[in-house]
């Protein structure tokens, strides 16, 4: 029986300021440094092991898997980068804080591309900095696969690739995967593994440093979930009221 564990990355310095991240290569704040060792902690004392992982290009994911593996004493286990676990890219919005983007574009808007399965922000030039055409480390992709702007409908489907052609095969084989991403590119992981709807994705949300194993059966299809950083009750209500407060403000 294989095992899928999917992780997101520790807070990054953007998070930390509400930025919209997206392909932009940004460093874990301290905070982010202290989820991923907890993420670490968390799988030993579970037990859990791993023969493979994979991760995206992006240093805050890249960061996040090596602390937990050095927490896990895991250095010998193989490591392969893949860019297409690379965050959804937030086009024109990446580089502005959330407030910042919601005064441009407005509040109700923002959330729609946030929210909405096929919604694209507005995209960036093949010339602006923030595309990825223009970074050494994607010299080796041709620029028509690199997104100016991405849905959470571009994001999967720039996934799928990688989900039939290099994660299936290992995990066919019983090994037992870890996969260090981003909250979007899990997302959609999640969708393929958990059979969710394009309405229904839009309600889920997946923390950072938060590990979450999936037993599969012969057929890669999901036994069971779990979540291995339970939610208190107190991030409960703290989720529900800044869930309000935006709601609020998108009226």
């Amino acid at each position: 029986m294989s095992t899928l564990t999917i992780l997101r990355h520790g807070k990054s310095l953007w998070n930390k300021e509400k930025r919209f991240t997206g392909w932009t290569d940004i460093a874990l704040s301290t905070s982010g440094i202290a989820e991923a060792k907890h993420a670490g902690q968390l799988l030993k004392a579970r037990g859990v092991t791993f023969d493979l992982c994979f991760t995206s290009y992006l240093t805050r994911a890249i960061e996040t898997l090596e602390i937990v593996l050095d927490t896990m004493k895991g250095a010998h286990i193989p490591i392969l980068k893949d860019w297409r676990l690379n965050e959804r890219h937030y086009g024109a919005l990446q580089g502005l804080t959330w407030w910042e983007a919601a005064r441009k574009y407005g509040t109700k808007q923002v959330l729609a591309w946030q929210r909405n399965f096929d919604a694209p922000p507005p995209s960036v030039e093949v010339t602006d900095t923030r595309f990825p055409g223009n970074d050494p480390l994607y010299a080796h992709l041709s620029p028509a696969n690199l997104p100016q702007s991405e849905s959470l409908k571009d994001t999967l489907a720039r996934l799928l690739p990688f989900w039939h052609d290099v994660a299936i095969p290992e995990l066919t084989q019983g090994k037992h995967i870890l996969v260090v991403a981003h909250h979007n590119s899990l997302r959609g992981l999640m969708m393929l593994l958990d059979n969710i709807s394009d309405t229904d994705i839009a309600n889920v949300r997946i923390r950072t440093g938060d590990p979450i194993l999936y037993q599969l059966n012969e057929e890669i299809l999901p036994m069971s979930r779990e979540s291995l950083r339970p939610r208190s009750t107190f991030s409960q209500l703290a989720q529900k009221i800044v869930g309000r407060c935006i709601q609020c403000l998108a009226r």
